[in-house]
């Protein structure tokens, strides 16, 4: 975004917000971040520094060691790392996920237990809500929690859960039966990690980056109750706090990857000459790479939106920005890496332009947390009224 754009359409700390996350992630640049994510090691000396300089936890509640801003804000963080060529996944898990619905539903002591080591960086949650069976239906989920006496007993099995042995525990969603109903409602359960019954394993990944995925196995896993974040009987309400935080912080994600693949192409199109001028004279690549960057900011302009929406409390509208706002920001990323390794050629594969790496990346944001087609499905019911086809 120019100068002038920012200005216009972002409050100056926000613009200054920008610049310093900015300038943290080019002292570190790709080549920290491959090297860690090549070495299987997480970023620690990134994400500690960004926890200690206020960025991590720039959306959670002042009162509990946060900045006091909002998704807006840590939207912000994630894309300007990510342009500098470090996108913490875990971002989008721990405070943006976890400590949005832990601050909005948790008790005071569970926010007095996480909130401050989840805005500092000290601590880390994972969320566990994908299954193998369930795939993008979430009414499908069949992790159960019980009740024992006072305990609740926590038993199925996830998958694609980012980072967790990184993390100090992990946000499950599970599913418990209505008294009054008898039907299953989903419900949040904080699990650390070293508690006895909970095993998880490594997914062999294709991505390269810091943050595994695993794949994890309750077997009646013992909670005490306070364990349970929330109200059991607020059903879908709890879960949608994290969910649109969620779509909103991947498209900002996918933003910082494009906009990273984006200068590095141009940057190679303006000094890679062939015939006596540069590559980027030619209208062939010029175009493409123009056409990138209006995708781009359009992308950015949406993701802005849903951010404002959802930090006004007006979630029902936030919902609808969060998933055209995830949907473009997957789409322009995709689109704007392939053309970048079209741009540089034999190049655009080789480890020393990172761009290569970028490829499997931009598959997040097309995929997860929900497919580009469900995104359509949903714009389709919600926003243009037609029959559901699911």
């Amino acid at each position: 975004m120019s100068s002038i754009g920012s200005q216009l359409l972002e409050t100056p700390e926000r613009t200054a917000l920008r610049q310093a996350v900015g300038d943290l992630g080019r002292r570190y640049g790709s080549a920290y971040f491959l090297a860690k994510a090549r070495a299987g090691e997480p970023a620690d000396e990134l994400w500690t520094e960004a926890g200690k300089a206020g960025y991590l936890g720039v959306n959670l509640p002042a009162e509990y060691g946060g900045g006091g801003g909002g998704i807006t804000d840590l939207a912000i963080v994630l894309e300007e790392l990510g342009t500098a060529g470090c996108p913490l996944l875990l971002l989008i898990v721990s405070p943006a996920i976890c400590g949005t619905v832990i601050a909005r539903y948790g008790t005071e002591e569970q926010k007095r237990r996480w909130l401050p080591g989840l805005a500092d960086g000290s601590r880390k949650m994972a969320f566990g809500i994908t299954e193998p069976d369930a795939g993008s239906n979430s009414h499908r989920i069949t992790t159960v929690a019980r009740r024992d006496g006072e305990d609740w007993l926590l038993t199925g099995r996830k998958v694609f859960v980012s980072g967790i042995d990184q993390c100090d525990a992990v946000l499950f969603v599970a599913r418990t039966e209505d008294a009054r109903t008898g039907k299953l409602k989903p419900c949040l359960f904080v699990v650390p990690r070293d508690t006895p019954g909970f095993e998880y394993r490594a997914i062999p990944m294709e991505l390269v980056a810091p943050e595994k995925q695993f794949q994890v196995f309750l077997d009646d896993v013992r909670l005490p109750a306070d364990a349970l974040v929330g109200d059991e009987n607020a059903g879908l309400l709890q879960l949608f706090a994290g969910l649109n935080p969620e779509r909103i912080l991947t498209a900002a994600f996918s933003l910082g990857l494009a906009r990273q693949a984006l200068e590095k192409a141009v940057e190679y199109a303006k000094t890679r000459t062939v015939w006596s001028t540069p590559i980027g004279a030619h209208q062939g690549l010029a175009h493409p790479l123009a056409q990138c960057a209006v995708e781009i900011e359009l992308a950015r302009l949406m993701t802005q939106k849903a951010g404002l929406l959802y930090d006004a409390g007006e979630d029902q509208a936030a919902g609808e920005a969060a998933n055209m706002a995830k949907y473009a920001a997957g789409e322009a990323a995709a689109r704007t890496v392939d053309q970048a390794v079209q741009t540089l050629g034999g190049n655009g594969l080789t480890q020393e332009y990172g761009l290569g790496a970028l490829l499997a990346a931009t598959r997040v944001g097309r995929v997860a947390p929900v497919s580009r087609e469900m995104v359509l499905n949903y714009v389709a019911q919600h926003t243009l009224g037609l029959p559901r086809s699911y």
